[in-house]
């Protein structure tokens, strides 16, 4: 089976968010859903790629400014006052994809929750011809809803693994899931790979 108009985008599955020794580890953050993601999500990958299929990542980005300081939205500063000068810097070891998932055949860069917002990855996606996205990674309230809905509204059939995305919060990731079915096709890791994935 030939997937080669369809991607598995990986939402912000990146050093600084799940490295121990990035951003997200150093600042004293995490969740065991979110630290799950990566080998659940490795399969999927790995199939995607046999069937011709394509991986996305996007890469949630602080763009440095004068001197290497980052720019850091207000919110952001609140929520994570441990985020400095390096964090989610472009070329750096945090903002790259895990090493578990690399590589990916496309990668954007990302500023705000949606991976469409002020990027290049709707002219990426249509370049390489891509109509289906299938979406796993984090946060499920976050970046990983606000670009599916953003993926709806630009014409994209879209699939929500619901055990291959997560949040800091169980009961915002349910509630973000249920919230989604207006939008996109939601379904269990196992029952998609058996979908639309010939192994």
């Amino acid at each position: 089976m030939s997937l080669s108009h369809t991607a598995l985008i990986l939402v912000d599955m990146q050093n600084d968010f799940l490295h121990p020794d990035g951003a997200y580890g150093r600042g004293g953050v995490a969740s065991d859903m979110i630290a799950a993601l990566p080998a659940k999500l490795k399969p999927v990958a790995d199939a995607m790629r046999k069937a011709d299929g394509w991986v996305v990542s996007t890469h949630f980005t602080l763009v440095p400014g004068k001197g290497g300081e980052p720019f850091i939205d207000p919110h952001l500063c609140k929520l994570r006052p441990f985020l400095r000068k390096g964090d989610f810097a472009p070329g750096s070891f945090g903002h790259a994809l895990i090493d578990e998932l690399a590589p990916a055949d496309l990668s954007v860069e990302k500023i705000a929750y949606s991976a469409f917002y002020q990027s290049r990855l709707d002219w990426m996606l249509r370049k390489a011809d891509i109509t289906d996205l299938i979406f796993g990674g984090i946060v499920t309230n976050g970046g990983v809803s606000t670009t599916v809905r953003d993926a709806h509204v630009h014409g994209y059939k879209c699939t929500v693994l619901s055990d291959g995305c997560a949040a800091f919060d169980e009961k915002a990731h349910e509630v973000s899931l249920e919230a989604l079915k207006s939008v996109a096709d939601i379904g269990s890791i196992a029952d998609q790979m058996e979908a639309w994935i010939t192994v």
